[in-house]
């Protein structure tokens, strides 16, 4: 039965019908064109809220503790849920939830708005990296590469877009964008894998798993120094280097493409270097070029050229370790991308947090330093996890008979 059970998402392969990529790929866009909107429009809408940016910037904390507990909710109801519903259900919330930002009156319908914000996060980002497991084994890492490029193709895309309609009309017009996106995702969602609904699998036996533990936890403290460092990376530019605001624009978009670079052609790297060796020489490569860049660079060209090379190196390490928690239980793909999604929620509020204190109190060096420890301490813990490739497969805890 635990065989059934942990092949059970490569039936339409078996089929004879193709996994088809674009929902996933917009849901996980979606889920980020979310929170990217808040970016180049918070200035207008603290403006029009007749409040501080700091209070706008809240926003990004209510979504992120929502989408915590959502997911930690939705661990135990995402494989009997199924990807296709949950990506339904993500995108419609998605879009509801663009309309009540956009007509919010006051900075506390604002915040009350990304409620939804949060939950819609949840749901998207879950199914889009579940839906990876119904591809083969040989097509999943390109497949996985596409899912984890999409947060940084956000970027890249829906930030100049926003900006723009934010300038010409209005923050409040600006949301038809990532509305627009959730609808795309909502249209694509029939043609996402429909996989045979799975028992549930709760978050006390998936935490039960030392391995899965071990990857949850090495996912915490990436994504918090991952994010610690986007979030202070522009003022970087600007207070240390002197890098005039629109030029820094330009800069943090340049890193946004490498990083979609490397998870969009990290695939053959899969095959030919063992996952868990390929996730933990790229955290190591991140430490060395976060302290490097944070400590060691004084000119603008170096410090760009720095910050590249480690989007690079996120853009690899995250598909790949995307991949290995795929494999801690392969019967509950859901649950695994749930945890995966409340794991790095967690770490941009954590990275966000110790990056204000950091700097605050030791500068950027110190914050270098503190971030190239945890990169790693991540690459450390992430050695201790199991590879499906060469461990027994387990499904609800339990190895395969």
């Amino acid at each position: 039965m635990s065989e059934v059970h942990a092949s059970a998402y490569l039936a339409p392969m078996q089929n004879g019908t193709q996994p088809k990529l674009a929902p996933l790929v917009l849901a996980t866009m979606a889920s980020q064109a979310l929170l990217v909107a808040l970016s180049p429009t918070i200035v207008s809408i603290a403006g029009d809220l007749r409040t501080s940016v700091g209070a706008v910037g809240q926003a990004r904390s209510v979504a992120a503790g929502i989408a915590i507990v959502a997911s930690l909710a939705i661990v135990a109801r995402v494989d009997s849920l199924g990807v296709r519903r949950l990506l339904g259900v993500g995108s419609v919330l998605g879009t509801i939830a663009c309309a009540a930002v956009a007509f919010a009156p006051t900075l506390a319908v604002f915040l009350a708005a990304h409620v939804l914000v949060g939950l819609a996060f949840a749901c998207l980002l879950s199914a889009g990296f579940a839906g990876v497991a119904a591809f083969g084994t040989e097509r999943r890492p390109w497949a996985i590469g596409w899912v984890a490029g999409a947060n940084a193709l956000a970027w890249i895309v829906v930030n100049p877009i926003v900006g723009v309609l934010t300038e010409w009309l209005s923050w409040r017009a600006a949301q038809v964008v990532p509305a627009g996106i959730a609808v795309a995702a909502l249209l694509a969602s029939p043609a996402a894998a429909l996989a045979p609904s799975q028992p549930a699998a709760p978050l006390a036996v998936l935490l039960g798993e030392r391995s899965a533990r071990r990857w949850l936890g090495a996912e915490v403290i990436a994504y918090a120094a991952w994010t610690a460092l986007l979030t202070f990376a522009g003022a970087f530019f600007i207070e240390r280097l002197g890098v005039p605001e629109a030029a820094t624009g330009w800069l943090l978009a340049t890193g946004a493409a490498a990083h979609l670079a490397g998870a969009t052609k990290s695939g053959p790297l899969v095959s030919r270097v063992p996952r868990r060796r390929l996730v933990a020489g790229s955290a190591l490569t991140m430490a060395i070029l976060v302290f490097v860049l944070l400590g060691l660079t004084s000119a603008a060209p170096a410090a760009v050229a720095t910050f590249c090379a480690l989007a690079l190196a996120a853009g690899i390490r995250s598909p790949a370790s995307s991949g290995l928690g795929l494999e801690q239980l392969p019967g509950h793909p859901g649950a695994m991308m749930a945890a995966r999604t409340a794991a790095t929620q967690l770490g941009y509020l954590l990275g966000a947090i110790v990056g204000g204190a950091v700097i605050s109190r030791g500068g950027y060096g110190t914050l270098g330093i503190v971030l190239a420890l945890s990169m790693a301490s991540s690459a450390v813990l992430i050695l201790r996890v199991d590879d499906g490739r060469t461990m027994p497969r387990k499904v609800l805890g339990r190895p395969h008979s």
